[in-house]
């Protein structure tokens, strides 16, 4: 999250200004998805603790960059569009796929 890579292409390409949790959110965020999701865990306080973060963002959408993370909340738990990195991927290759 803190480095350039998906940040600078959202706001280059797309003229998208990207917000980012601050950096205690980001301890939590990382450690759920490698000590819980990434080892199949999710914990009722990790759905919680992923809604207040969401909720502080104050943005307009919430990208899911993690693969793991659709396994903790999903679009109820949000009151603005989540996008799953992964079914996003997952549909562009398929198109690709298809279109050959």
């Amino acid at each position: 999250m803190e480095q350039a890579f998906y940040r600078a292409r959202l706001s280059e390409r797309r003229g998208l200004k990207v917000v980012v949790p601050i950096e205690d959110e980001r301890g939590i965020i990382h450690r759920i998805i490698y000590e819980e999701l990434c080892l199949g865990l999710v914990l009722p306080e990790s759905r919680i603790a992923y809604r207040k973060i969401m909720a502080n963002l104050a943005a307009q959408a919430i990208i899911l960059g993690c693969t793991e993370i659709f396994m903790l909340v999903s679009q109820q738990d949000a009151a603005v569009p989540l996008f799953d990195t992964t079914a996003i991927h997952a549909r562009a290759v398929a198109k690709a796929a298809l279109e050959k």
